[in-house]
């Protein structure tokens, strides 16, 4: 061990507000600090000193080796945020550390069992193949159905929300979130309705309800499926909406006049939109609307999601958003007209929020259904998403889109739908 302690030699490099204490007994930063970081074992330096980006605290917590105290996980992960942290230490900082408690703390560990990346079980499958695509999203979405019940609550949403006033809940928001697809899309009884990426089937039924639509709704997720399958049939509209475990891409029919993505998108991989936006724009009847609500960055010029971060590593494998832009003029490419789009970034960071809270409240049941582990990945991704829409790092954008036949495209002159 080096002249410092483990914690001082970490404290050091981190937030000034933030405390650490170590295995070693020693302690650094002020006492009465909103968040403490506690390394439990050396092999969390090992992580924390030789993994690239946030990898290295997301290592360490998953597996147990340091723990958060703070109010929150978003308190945590925002105290860690600052210019100088633990999530972006540079090397010669790292090798600061390294020189302080002295090389013989390091010890040889692998990442926790739920971190999967690319050479776990991707590798040699086609990037946005089918295969691939479907190892990938089974990996995020049948995780259990109980366990997103508690995180998401009655709505099993599991995209932004739409609050329609600042003291809604999240189910109201999330009910009045598929009320506005479906008037944006201009439902009407006896209309058919595609889809894509359809969860749970909430907003499937919902519109089959609400609209009287036929729908076609479609998952890669075979939990969700059969969920969605379920929540038809108890709402007594299993003639009326066709949840199917598919590839969207293995849709054979044609003529919708509505087609719904919520949350698809960032699945997609931005070389693949045009062959998606070409796709679902074959799909619609002259005059059919789509709807394409996703996740974007701040613009095609920002960052994209690191390939070896935390997310794509823990929660979503091979994901990548687009910025709002790349998304418009690759709707338009297709052949479709864009006439609106709106903003809900400020509604996501809600949405997260009542997702962490929901997480938070039902911890224990949660811990034991998933396992510790991935509760806390859980947590992490929750609080550091909503940091990101906070920030304005991440945005979310519901754009409309409408398959114009010779100049007409049968929408009002104005937008009818509301707010």
């Amino acid at each position: 061990m080096g002249k410092q302690g483990v914690a001082e030699a970490l404290h050091e490099v981190l937030a000034h507000s933030v405390r650490v204490t170590a295995y070693d007994g020693s302690a650094g930063g002020p006492a009465d600090a909103a968040v403490t970081v506690h390394v439990r074992d050396p092999r969390a330096l090992t992580h924390l000193v030789l993994a690239p980006g946030q990898l290295g605290l997301a290592r360490g917590y998953v597996a147990g080796l340091l723990d958060l105290e703070a109010p929150d996980h978003h308190a945590a992960l925002d105290a860690l945020s600052g210019p100088s942290h633990v999530g972006d230490l540079t090397w010669a900082q790292r090798l600061g550390v390294l020189r302080a408690v002295g090389p013989e703390a390091l010890h040889l560990v692998e990442p926790p069992p739920q971190e999967v990346g690319a050479r776990r079980y991707l590798t040699g499958l086609r990037s946005h193949g089918k295969a691939r695509d479907a190892l990938a999203i089974a990996h995020h979405y049948d995780v259990s159905n109980r366990f997103y019940s508690w995180v998401l609550g009655p709505s099993m949403a599991y995209t932004c929300a739409c609050y329609p006033s600042p003291d809604a809940t999240l189910d109201q928001a999330q009910e009045h979130k598929f009320d506005l697809v479906c008037r944006k899309l201009g439902l009407e009884p006896g209309m058919r309705l595609l889809d894509v990426g359809c969860g749970w089937g909430s907003l499937a039924v919902h519109a089959a309800r609400n609209y009287g639509v036929q729908v076609v709704a479609v998952t890669l997720s075979r939990q969700q499926a059969e969920f969605g399958q379920k929540l038809a049939a108890e709402a007594g509209l299993a003639d009326a909406v066709d949840v199917r475990h598919a590839d969207y891409r293995d849709v054979t029919e044609t003529g919708f006049d509505a087609i719904a993505s919520i949350g698809l998108t960032e699945h997609i991989g931005i070389a693949n939109l045009q062959a998606y936006a070409e796709r679902l724009a074959g799909m619609l009847r002259p005059q059919g609307r789509l709807l394409n609500h996703s996740i974007t960055r701040r613009d095609d010029d920002s960052p994209p999601i690191q390939k070896r971060g935390f997310i794509t590593r823990y929660v979503f494998p091979d994901g990548e958003i687009p910025g709002l832009g790349r998304i418009i003029s690759t709707l338009s490419r297709a052949g479709l007209e864009v006439t609106h789009e709106e903003s809900l970034r400020q509604h996501y960071s809600r949405t997260c929020a009542a997702w962490s809270r929901n997480l938070d409240e039902h911890w224990e049941q949660a811990v034991a259904e998933v396992g510790l582990g991935t509760a806390r990945v859980w947590a992490l991704y929750l609080a550091g998403s909503r940091l990101g829409f906070e920030r304005g790092e991440l945005a979310l954008h519901q754009v409309l889109a409408v398959k114009t036949e010779a100049g007409e495209s049968g929408l009002p002159l104005r937008p009818d739908w509301g707010v």
